[in-house]
Order: structure tokens, then C-alpha cells, then sequence
């Protein structure tokens, strides 16, 4: 453990971080400084910091470090206390706001995010040093590349965690990990603390809303917009104008919302909201496959996209235009039944739905709709349009806005469960059957794949091509997932059907 002196020029290095990266201002930095000195209990502070190094290991670790063996925390709150600290140097929310609306004025909204951006790296509400372990690769398939990332960054709980955890009263505040309350907010074992999360006002449809990036970063400022208001996901008619709202202000960011529906909705049902970027996803990259006329809008163009599951994609240089016409198709689909390839719209309750992404290319607008359909029956209890339970070890988990645009987030459990699958075709583990069929064993789900791919390359083979097999294997898994979404196969008998809505549904002409 670092001594008192130790810790008071770690404290001073922290301040002297703050101003160079955190935008503190020197008004700010003795009552910044006095803080920190009253979190541990200190006199007066250092002048000579020594300069400061890198955040993490020269300055957090050590001070949080002292924290834990000095008993001030308990060694399963070191995250949390990290965040109290991270957020004691970071700008109160009305000066973020501020300063980000004086960039956006003088320099642009792009400027802006860019620095909101950069100051939520900086002050690691975006852990990039988690997120940078995440194992990534791409893969060209037979309808474009596919992005695929096993997720490593997401903190895990051990079972002392969960433990403490479930001790805890439930307060039901914030009400949800989206709400605006979060700003600040010190969190517990069972929601995450949130004093260095700044977010900024916005509006979308004439409704108050606020932009916010997401801590886990599956893509490139992964940016989150969330309804100020409490209320349930929905996907109508206002949806669809929000997001082309939102493309105006930030034409430099995509935006979509998850179908509002479970299985094929997002994580987070409760909250209203939308997530966009700057990254270009593999779905933006496709061409159309189909072409459509609107007798009302004629410079609206209207396609199939080329794509696994099915888009239909509506883009013009009217606004209006544009908005009306997808709220069409967005409507008509969620009264649309075809029998011949299973889709119900309502057995009771609604099962059609869609997810849908806007974005900027120039003056224009583009608005993709991926129609889902969340239906379920006695052969298909996970969903008739789920992955098929032989891809559930791969992903088991909703299909949600990100996968359907082609970039899969794959839970960090694979990292293990690959490995192991790769010793079998090494030789380096025996197959066992009885090991294998045990539900209790790991990888009791992979039992399948592992039988198949011993069976079709054998064992003792080098660990090059057991990576080339089993990479080629999840490869296969991700396209296959990506197909089970679509509601409108991509055989014969699927995209007639795909026709008949666009031409019967919708009264479309195909040119």
C-alpha cells in the first residue's frame, strides 16, 4: 500500500489529469482538490505532482488500492469507488452541457460530440482498456461481410457479488439503467455507479429527450438516446419521425430503435430509446434486390435490400415524404398475415413488428425497416423467427437491433467454451460422452458441435487449422442466426411471399 505522501500526489496527479483531459477548470481546482482531500481524510496538498502517467495504472490503481487495504472499501467495491473518484474531478453536467453547446455553435455538432465523446474515454466511463480485450473479426458472407465480437468488456459478478447483492433493499431508483436519474447516481452491487455519466438535452419530435454514449461501445460512438420520460419502448408513426429528427441534428450518426416486442426487442423494454453511431454496420453496405414505385411519393425510392433477414428500405430528399411512407409500411406490416410461411400478425397479442434505422447520405434520408415477427409455437418455443436451439450456444439471447444489422455481440463465455472446443480437435482432450451429456458440465451445449466437427476433421490436428475450423464454424452459426430472423426467407417460396406484401400489402409497384 502507498503511504500518505504517496497518496497526496496521486490525488494532485488526479487534478492535474482533470484539467488536461477532463475540461476542469481552474475555478474549479481547489474545491476539486479539497474533495479528494476529505474523501481520505488528508491535510494539505502536494505542489510537486512529478507529472502523472497513464490514468489507470499510475494514478486510479494505486489510489483505489489504498482505499481497499486501508479498509475504507471492500474489495468488491473497487469499481464503484473508482467511479465516485473519476467522478469527483469530472465537470458538474450543467458545465458539460454548456461547453457542448458552445462548441456545437462555433465549431459545429459534430465538433461537439467529438469532444463529449473524447471526455467520457477520458474519464473512463468508457473503459476502453476493458473494451480493447474484446476479440474481434470480420467475415464475407454471402450477403455481405458481418462484423463479430465476442464480448469480453461487460463486468461480471462472482458469486460474492451476486451474493452481497441480493441482501440489498430495492429501492426502484432510478427506475431503470436508462432514466436521466443515473447522472450522478453512486450505485450499488446490483446497478452500476454512474457519477461520471454527462449527458446532453435534446429534442426529437418536439419532446424532451437526451444523448448519452454507451459505456460498453460495441461499435464506434455507440450513442444512446433516451426518453426523458419513463415510459415502455414503442415502434409507430412518432418513432419514425424521432429518428429523422435525430439524423438532422446529428447527420454525422445513424439512429434505430429495437422492435418493441420481446425476443426480437432489445435488453431494455421498459425505456424508450434509440442507439446510433458513426460506425458504417455491414447492413448500410448492401444494395437493393428489389425496386419498388409509391404512386404518391414519386421521388421516393423504395427497395428490398439485399440482405439475410428482411429490409425494406424507403430513401428521398423529403423529409415528410420520407416519414410518411415508412409509416405506411410500418403500419400495413403490423396487420400482415401470410399463412404460407408462418407469419401471424395477432393471436391474441401483437407478434409483428419492426426495428427501424435512420440515416443521412447528403441531403438525404434513408430509413430502413427490418421487419420482425416474435411469434412462438410448440416447435419453436424460443420463437419461430429465434435462432434454432442448435445455434443457441452461440447465441441464445434476443436478436436485437445491432445483430440484424449485422454485427454480432457474442457473450464472453465463448472465449473459454472455443478454446476448449479447439483441444478436442487437438487431441488435447479426449472425447467423452458421458463428460459431454453431463448438463452440469460448461460445455454440455457445445456436445453437438464438438461430435460434428470430430466427426468431419478428426482430432490431433494443429492448432492453426482448429482455429481455422471453429472461426469458420461461429462464421456459419452468425449467418445462420441472421436467417432465422428473416421473416421472409430467402428461397422461393419466402420472397414471393416478400413480393406479395410489397405489391398486395402496400400497393407497390416492382420496376
Amino acid at each position: 500500500m502507498i503511504n500518505q505522501d504517496t497518496l497526496k500526489i496521486k490525488l494532485a496527479q488526479l487534478v492535474d489529469y482533470a484539467k488536461d483531459n477532463l475540461s476542469l477548470r481552474l475555478e474549479d481546482e481547489s474545491f476539486v482538490t479539497n474533495t479528494l482531500l476529505a474523501t481520505f481524510g488528508l491535510g494539505a496538498p502536494v505542489t510537486d505532482t512529478e507529472g502523472y502517467g497513464e490514468l489507470q495504472k499510475d494514478i486510479v490503481d494505486p489510489i483505489v488500492d489504498y482505499a481497499a487495504e486501508s479498509g475504507m472499501i471492500k474489495e468488491e467495491e473497487r469499481l464503484l469507488f473508482e467511479t465516485k473518484l473519476l467522478g469527483s474531478v469530472t465537470p458538474m453536467p450543467s458545465s458539460v452541457v454548456d461547453k457542448f453547446d458552445v462548441i456545437a455553435a462555433n465549431k459545429g455538432v459534430k465538433s461537439a460530440t467529438d469532444w463529449l465523446y473524447k471526455l467520457c474515454v477520458a474519464n473512463n466511463y468508457i473503459r476502453m482498456a476493458d473494451i480493447s480485450k474484446n476479440i474481434k473479426w470480420e467475415h464475407s458472407g454471402k450477403f455481405g461481410k458481418i462484423g463479430i465480437t465476442i464480448n469480453l468488456s461487460k463486468p461480471e459478478k462472482d458469486p460474492k457479488q451476486i451474493a452481497m447483492a441480493k441482501l440489498l433493499p430495492k429501492t426502484g431508483y432510478p427506475s431503470c439503467l436508462l432514466c436521466p436519474e443515473n447522472v450522478g447516481y453512486a450505485g450499488n452491487l446490483n446497478h452500476p455507479a454512474r457519477q461520471t455519466l454527462r449527458i446532453i438535452p435534446i429534442k426529437l419530435g418536439g419532446e424532451s429527450w437526451s444523448l448519452q454514449y454507451s459505456p460498453y461501445q460495441y461499435y464506434n460512438e455507440h450513442v444512446i438516446a433516451l426518453s426523458n420520460e419513463h415510459r415502455p419502448m414503442a415502434v409507430n408513426g412518432d418513432t419514425l419521425f424521432r429518428l429523422l429528427d435525430f439524423v438532422d441534428t446529428f447527420p454525422h450518426y445513424f439512429i434505430g430503435s429495437n422492435a418493441a416486442l420481446p425476443i426480437v426487442g432489445g435488453s431494455i423494454l421498459t425505456h424508450d430509446h434509440y442507439q446510433g453511431g458513426s460506425k458504417v454496420l455491414p447492413m448500410f453496405e448492401v444494395g437493393a434486390r428489389k425496386n419498388f414505385a409509391c404512386k404518391k411519393f414519386k421521388d421516393v425510392k423504395i427497395s428490398i435490400a439485399d440482405w439475410y433477414n428482411s429490409v425494406v428500405r424507403i430513401c428521398g430528399k423529403n423529409k415528410f415524404e420520407v416519414h410518411e411512407t415508412a409509416t405506411n409500411v410500418l403500419e400495413k406490416w403490423f396487420d400482415w398475415s401470410d399463412e404460407s410461411v408462418g407469419i401471424l400478425c395477432n393471436t391474441g397479442e401483437q407478434h409483428n413488428a419492426v426495428t427501424p434505422i435512420a440515416r443521412k447520405e447528403g441531403d438525404g434520408y434513408i430509413v430502413d425497416l427490418i421487419l420482425r415477427n416474435n411469434r412462438t409455437d410448440e416447435a419453436h418455443p424460443y420463437g419461430i423467427f429465434h435462432p434454432e436451439e442448435k445455434l443457441h450456444n452461440i447465441k441464445k439471447e434476443g436478436i436485437g437491433i445491432i445483430e440484424v444489422m449485422g454485427l454480432f455481440i457474442l457473450p464472453g463465455r465463448l472465449k473459454s467454451e472455443l478454446e476448449t472446443v479447439k483441444d478436442y480437435l487437438c487431441g488435447k482432450k479426449n472425447v467423452d460422452l458421458k463428460e459431454l451429456n453431463d448438463a452440469e458440465n460448461p460445455m454440455f451445449k457445445h456436445a453437438p458441435t464438438i461430435l460434428q466437427l470430430v466427426n468431419d476433421h478428426g482430432t490431433g490436428r494443429d492448432r492453426v487449422f482448429a482455429d481455422k475450423v471453429v472461426t469458420d464454424y461461429v462464421n456459419d452459426a452468425c449467418e445462420q442466426i441472421l436467417e432465422c430472423t428473416a421473416v421472409f426467407k430467402n428461397d422461393e417460396q419466402g420472397q414471393s411471399a416478400f413480393d406479395k406484401f410489397m405489391t398486395a400489402g402496400l400497393g407497390y409497384t416492382q420496376i
